[in-house]
């Protein structure tokens, strides 16, 4: 059995196992067009057949080979899926402040697209999935309460670059695993213009400082950019409050956060 053969049906337990201890039988997924989105949906398409539904959630600035590589994925899987805009929502803030920078702009709709997602997840009594995957997570490259944001998250233990492979051994649809990483947030957005680097430069980091623990001057010294590695470790410890709950102040014996955790499964 391969690596990803091992990965996949593990995931699909996971997502399955998970869900069931919640007492809900839906799930929700965002669906964007790009690599992280499809794999989930895939994923999960596996878990839950036809209690998942995918929700596309455009804007002014999505491409259109993006919502073509969206709808591609779900005729090639038989995805059930809808469409629900946030361009209004975004024209109408845009309309009340005209100093938006490509930051701002795209924080908001990612907020807005998860906030649509939730309401459509209250409607339907499913669990939203997350689609953030490793890299992204430990380079705080998402936005808080945006598409950081779900109930559970199963391919945030996976690099981007093994995201790919995955999406490879899914046989997701080409045109999605072959296009440059984009959350279309505003035009000409690009996830690796954005980090100055290619995913597999960066991943290469962090799974020897990361993963294997390896210090600093070590990395460097098997090859890695010193430059970039340095912007690496700075966006980890400056984005940790991203990967953590709201840090809660302890006034209590018994204070949520800090000695009040009992298993999400637990039951009475």
């Amino acid at each position: 059995m391969s690596k990803y053969s091992q990965i996949t049906d593990y995931l699909v337990r996971f997502l399955d196992n998970e869900v069931k201890k919640t007492g809900i039988k839906k799930v929700v997924v965002g669906l964007s067009g790009g690599l992280d989105s499809a794999v989930v949906a895939v994923l999960a398409q596996k878990a839950f057949k036809d209690d998942l539904l995918c929700v596309k959630m455009p804007s002014q600035y999505s491409s259109q080979s993006s919502l073509d590589d969206a709808d591609a994925l779900c005729r090639d899987f038989d995805l059930k899926n809808i469409t629900c805009s946030i361009e209004p929502m975004l024209l109408a803030y845009e309309s009340m402040h005209k100093d938006l920078d490509n930051l701002r702009k795209g924080n908001f709709s990612a907020r807005m697209r998860m906030a649509t997602l939730f309401d459509i997840s209250a409607r339907e009594n499913a669990l939203v999935l997350g689609t953030s995957n490793k890299s992204e997570l430990m380079l705080g490259y998402g936005t808080l309460y945006g598409d950081l944001a779900s109930a559970i998250n199963p391919i945030g233990d996976l690099y981007k670059s093994e995201v790919f492979e995955l999406a490879h051994y899914l046989n997701v649809t080409p045109a999605i695993i072959e296009k440059p990483p984009s959350a279309d947030l505003w035009d000409g957005q690009s996830d690796e213009a954005d980090l100055g680097y290619t995913y597999a430069q960066l991943d290469a980091a962090m799974k020897l400082y990361v993963d294997e623990r390896v210090p600093r001057d070590e990395v460097i010294a098997r090859g890695i950019d010193e430059k970039m590695l340095d912007m690496i470790i700075k966006r980890i410890f400056r984005n940790h409050f991203k990967r953590k709950m709201p840090v809660i102040a302890k006034l209590t014996s018994r204070t949520l956060g800090h000695d009040f955790n009992y298993p999400r499964d637990i039951t009475l």
